[in-house]
């Protein structure tokens, strides 16, 4: 506990109230620590005093079952599956956990298709990111990927859609990163070269594009390190913000990108190789650009 935030100490402590329920408190001066108010980022140090006033515990909902549809539309997705790993090529819009509102996402749904096996997410990709996504089926894999993935043996390409064009035919952007969660709850990602984390992602541009003289650059982004957000903190860094993106993007471009068919962020996990033990060479997996994605393209190229 010594150093966690009073936010994050708060939320996994008393589980089931909303998370903007939390803030509220804190904005309003209703937990203290060593009888004194603090604020969420404040850190706690082991010895410390937390009240808290007297909440309403939300009881668990059910859990849900997701739809036929869903699953067999997941059963389709998957790319590989041995005894230690389950790769599937994740539906942008498909939350990778349950919450919000929601009783399933992909998480759950994988674990009806393979009811008896330990199945826990490798990594994570946002909700509107498509691609590849590693689950482990052993807790002994599960630790070996992660250890690859601290060291930073595995190997992460994405493709997306850049609103400019990149000034170099590669751009390496080296920028920490500090996440930062507001009153509502939600997660917002900044550059921060005093209190930020090491982040690195390296851009090569595959192909220039326009839509009504605005340039675009569709990239390559490899991952070097991987923090949340990280590519898309990084390309609106550059100035370069990604295609569709709601939260870092440019509103007044995603909006003439609808009318060349783009309702969603142009991200897309397209490739990953890592080498576990056992194997003798590198598992190299690859999950194709959704139709959706090329389609845009193909309207992008036909107005030029």
């Amino acid at each position: 506990m010594d150093g966690q935030r009073i936010d994050n100490f708060l939320l996994r402590v008393i589980k089931g109230v909303p998370r903007s329920h939390v803030y509220r408190l804190l904005r309003r001066g209703e937990v203290r620590v060593n009888k004194g108010r603090v604020k969420a980022d404040h850190r706690l140090r082991v010895g410390d005093l937390v009240r808290i006033p007297p909440v309403r515990m939300t009881p668990p909902a059910p859990k849900g079952r997701a739809p036929d549809a869903q699953l067999a539309r997941l059963e389709q997705a998957i790319i590989h599956e041995d005894e230690r790993l389950l790769v599937i090529d994740k539906p942008a819009g498909l939350a990778v956990h349950g919450g919000s509102g929601l009783s399933y996402g992909l998480i759950e749904s994988l674990r009806q298709l393979r009811p008896g096996r330990e199945l826990e997410l490798v990594h994570r990709l946002d909700r509107e990111t498509s691609g590849c996504l590693v689950l482990s089926k052993r807790r002994s894999a599960l630790r070996e990927l992660h250890r690859l993935i601290r060291e930073g043996a595995m190997n992460k390409r994405y493709l997306a859609l850049l609103v400019g064009e990149l000034p170099r035919q590669e751009v390496l952007v080296d920028a920490p990163l500090r996440k930062n969660v507001l009153s509502s709850g939600e997660r917002l990602v900044k550059v921060d070269p005093l209190e930020g984390k090491e982040a690195r992602t390296r851009f090569r541009r595959l192909r220039r594009l326009s839509a009504a003289g605005q340039p675009l650059t569709l990239v390559e982004a490899e991952l070097i390190t991987g923090r949340t957000h990280q590519i898309r903190v990084h390309a609106t860094h550059l100035g370069m913000p990604l295609a569709g993106d709601p939260k870092y993007g440019d509103e007044t471009v995603n909006r003439l990108l609808k009318g060349f068919g783009l309702t969603r962020l142009f991200l897309h996990a397209s490739v990953l190789s890592f080498l576990l033990e056992g194997m003798t060479r590198p598992l190299r997996l690859e999950a194709k650009l959704p139709d959706e994605l090329e389609r845009v393209l193909n309207a992008l190229e036909s107005e030029e």
